[in-house]
């Protein structure tokens, strides 16, 4: 069953989308690419922005199409650049049996979902080939008032979409202030309902990123003892207050705006000459797997740099729609290897995206964890007065031990014994009343999350 370009211009929503996929239709994007033994079925797994890739599949009976990405664009740039790869042969498409992952989106669709209809295409007509036209366009000489009209169309972009942020955040700030004149208990019994109200509100005035935060307060809320929810209320409103006058004032800062409407792309990020990248020795200290109202999956890794002077780390994010299944990690954690890292720029650099690995030289017993360079104290709080309404912050931990109190509540407390934190979730194994050597853990505000920890027995895992 053939392809060609004809076809995948065809099945584009707009130019902007043939554009991304030109850039992924390259072998260093893909990997598992392969075809149904009948040629009906071709699938590949396309690099994204986190550590795992996207799967991408397509039927080429009728086109019907299916990515794991988070786009809203139906299809995708890399269900495009799939098909781009198998109409210009650019990689082979070995024949194999069906993953399991492409047969159970085949069972869920009807027969003929999906399907482009020729008549409601609104693609524009290419005059040449695809491929001729885009090398076309690239090499043409700019027009300087074509060019002056977009940059001041952008500019206006930017502007109503600034403007409608600032909206979004004017009715969050008097959401939060009614909140509180009704009464936290209130609150906190309707958090999920009020929660999906105010964040639908965020998602029409584009701060997307701020309306999943608020979806997910509630489950944050009730994590905690019932005694300290007003109190973890309080400080959550309060975070998200400090959050929106941070973007008035600096509505272009990239952490902020980060934190409000929409992070970089992998690939703006990689072109970013100012993303600082760290070439180092790294180990994987955890993944954290969380399912979110959105119906987005979000998987976070959790990486030590263990070459640094004192402790550094990277979170490599990634989302992918719950309806794909849960997906399998590139990442085994205790695993140290050795890569290369994008960070997102900030004031405080912390979310990545990976470069490149290949395994780590092994002389002997694995790399230790670098030693602390600050007091405790200076290590919870000091990350916070950057960026006050962060949520979470890695920390590593000096020798301490877990134990539980008389109502069974884990706490974690310093070997010097100048130090105790509460401890969220269930301690068991090892960690329970374990001397710990060190400790890496995501500090809340309020709470300890334990990732891993290094014991005279070896490595832990919070896990087991």
């Amino acid at each position: 069953m053939a392809i060609d370009l004809k076809a995948v211009e065809q099945l584009a929503t707009d130019q902007s989308s043939l554009k991304a996929a030109a850039g992924l239709a390259k072998p260093a994007k893909w990997s598992g690419t392969g075809i149904s033994h009948d040629g009906a079925l071709i699938w590949g797994e396309c690099a994204g922005s986190g550590a795992n890739p996207y799967r991408v599949m397509a039927d080429l009976r009728d086109l019907g199409n299916k990515c794991t990405c988070p786009s809203r664009k139906f299809p995708c740039k890399h269900v495009l650049g799939l098909l781009w790869l198998k109409a210009e042969a650019i990689i082979p498409f070995p024949a194999a049996d069906t993953p399991d992952w492409v047969s159970d989106w085949l069972g869920r669709r009807r027969t003929g979902a999906g399907a482009p209809k020729a008549a409601a295409t609104t693609a524009p007509a290419a005059p040449k080939d695809l491929r001729a036209a885009l090398a076309e366009e690239a090499e043409a000489p700019e027009d300087p008032k074509a060019a002056a009209r977009r940059e001041a169309a952008a500019a206006k972009r930017s502007e109503d979409t600034e403007r409608a942020i600032v909206d979004a955040l004017d009715a969050l700030e008097q959401w939060i202030g009614d909140q509180l004149r009704m009464g936290l208990a209130g609150f906190i019994d309707d958090a999920t309902a009020r929660c999906r109200k105010i964040a639908a509100r965020l998602v029409d005035g584009k701060a997307a990123t701020l309306a999943g935060r608020i979806d997910e307060l509630p489950a944050r809320l009730l994590a905690l003892p019932t005694g300290d929810r007003p109190r973890g209320a309080t400080v959550e409103l309060g975070k998200l207050v400090l959050l929106a006058r941070a973007f008035r004032a600096a509505p272009r800062d990239a952490d902020i705006r980060r934190a409000v409407a929409t992070s970089e792309s992998r690939d703006a990020v990689l072109g970013n000459p100012e993303a600082p990248r760290v070439s180092a020795r790294w180990e994987v200290l955890a993944e954290q797997v969380q399912t979110r109202r959105d119906g987005l999956v979000s998987q976070t890794t959790w990486l030590l740099n263990l070459d640094a002077e004192g402790p550094r780390f990277a979170m490599l994010l990634d989302y992918f729609p719950a309806s794909a299944g849960r997906r399998g990690s590139v990442f085994t954690p205790g695993e140290q290897f050795a890569g290369e890292l994008a960070f997102y720029p900030g004031q405080r650099p912390l979310r990545a995206v990976l470069v490149n690995r290949s395994p780590a030289a092994q002389d002997g017993a694995p790399a230790g964890w670098p030693a602390a360079k600050a007091p405790l104290s200076d290590e919870l709080t000091t990350p916070f007065l950057v960026e006050p309404w962060a949520i979470d912050l890695p920390i590593l931990l000096p020798a301490g031990r877990i134990a539980l109190d008389p109502e069974d509540r884990p706490w974690w407390r310093a070997g010097s014994g100048d130090a105790v934190l509460p401890v969220t979730g269930a301690i068991d194994g090892l960690l329970r009343g374990t001397n710990l050597e060190r400790a890496a853990a995501i500090w809340s505000g309020n709470r300890l999350t334990i990732l891993a920890a290094q014991t005279r027995w070896g490595r832990v895992s919070a896990d087991g």
